[in-house]
């Protein structure tokens, strides 16, 4: 159960409409949080929100597109008259996979700005209430493919692994002020978003985590940051932290392949 005494009244998902997002919103609510949820789309969000509200919480939307510089204002103005003491940054998805000489820089541009200034906006405005409060939780969603880089994932691999590193220095920053902070690392996870990227789940061996089980262990995992990786992939971060970096991201590269078919 996570502390809402601790990292409560409310709580701010961003990418909370389905997924992992959708589970931290069900998990939170039902250790009595109020919810702020951030989506793009507003169907999936007000339905995600209706589902929630039904656990007794109240919920409030805000339909926004993240890479948007007019987000940062949309939400906080929806949380101006609450406390909110967890900040759940789930909406790093990929949006843009191709190879770096192949695509348009603006689009690669759009992966950064959802990733990295939106993450950061967020985290400032609500760390420093956060910090003043010496309470609260920021709980910021990685992935493995911010260890190794790829001719696709070149982009997304490397705001990744810039969220890991940022994560681990706020969390240095705020520990003395009983502000939790905590990189959780994903792998290939069961969502509707990996579903339509046209992952490949079948791939023999590959360890596919469930969002429901992903929110529980992130949440368990908070007060023990800065970095936590999902249970089952824990091999491959110590593969991908070798030093032959070229047989790593030649290795990676083939698996990649076979994960989505085409690129």
């Amino acid at each position: 159960m996570t502390d809402v005494q601790q990292y409560g009244p409310w709580a701010v998902i961003a990418g909370g409409s389905e997924g992992v997002g959708a589970a931290f919103a069900h998990q939170l609510a039902a250790d009595g949080f109020h919810l702020v949820l951030v989506a793009r789309k507003p169907g999936p969000l007000e339905a995600t929100a209706e589902a929630v509200r039904a656990r007794g919480v109240e919920v409030r939307t805000v339909a926004t597109d993240l890479t948007d510089p007019a987000s940062l204002a949309a939400i906080t103005a929806a949380t101006d008259d609450v406390e909110v003491g967890l900040l759940v940054f789930n909406a790093g998805a990929n949006s843009y996979g191709r190879a770096f000489t192949d695509g348009e820089l603006d689009r690669f541009q759009g992966v950064i700005d959802l990733n990295i200034t939106a993450m950061l906006g967020l985290t400032h405005h609500y760390a420093r209430l956060m910090k003043d409060r010496r309470r609260g939780g920021i709980l910021l969603v990685g992935s493995l493919a911010g260890y190794v880089g790829t001719s696709t994932e070149g982009i997304y691999g490397g705001v990744k692994a810039f969220g890991r590193i940022f994560a681990e220095g706020l969390w240095a920053e705020l520990r003395e002020y009983d502000v939790d902070v905590l990189e959780l690392v994903l792998g290939v996870t069961r969502t509707p978003a990996m579903e339509r990227a046209g992952l490949n789940f079948e791939v023999p061996g590959m360890h596919v985590s469930e969002p429901a089980d992903v929110a529980r262990e992130g949440l368990a995992a908070l007060p023990r940051g800065p970095v936590h990786v999902v249970s089952g992939n824990e091999r491959l971060v110590a593969m991908r932290s070798t030093e032959d970096r070229a047989r790593l991201v030649a290795g990676t590269e083939k698996v990649m392949r076979s994960l989505v078919p085409g690129r």
